[in-house]
């Protein structure tokens, strides 16, 4: 099982990335996936997640800024982050969950002028 993420950086204010979420080596299609981020010194949060049947949760501070999507003929996630602020800085997770949970190592994103 594997899950890598890609496209963290370092971005200006107001301005967008977009994550990715490659897996492998389970089901994806029937797992929800999630992304998480994690700041220096806080906890782990959610952030978005899509189901299987490809409903949508989104933590109020980014609502109406990001979306997350699927595509499971590719077996990826993705994050779409627009209109991004200094407080989106954090390592982004992607997590698949159903029966089992798996986690990715992480991308970075950092938010600065």
């Amino acid at each position: 099982v594997q899950l890598v993420e890609s496209g963290g950086g370092l971005v200006q204010p107001g301005g967008s990335l977009r994550l990715s979420c490659a897996a492998s080596g389970f089901t994806f299609s029937s797992y929800a996936m999630s992304w998480f981020r994690q700041a220096p010194g806080k906890e782990r949060e959610l952030v978005a997640t899509i189901s299987s049947g490809y409903s949508t949760y989104y933590a109020d501070s980014v609502k109406g800024r990001f979306t997350i999507s699927r595509d499971n003929a590719k077996n990826t996630a993705y994050l779409q982050m627009d209109s991004l602020k200094p407080e989106d800085t954090a390592r982004y997770y992607c997590r698949a969950a159903s029966a089992f949970r798996y986690w990715g190592q992480g991308t970075q994103v950092t938010v600065s002028s």
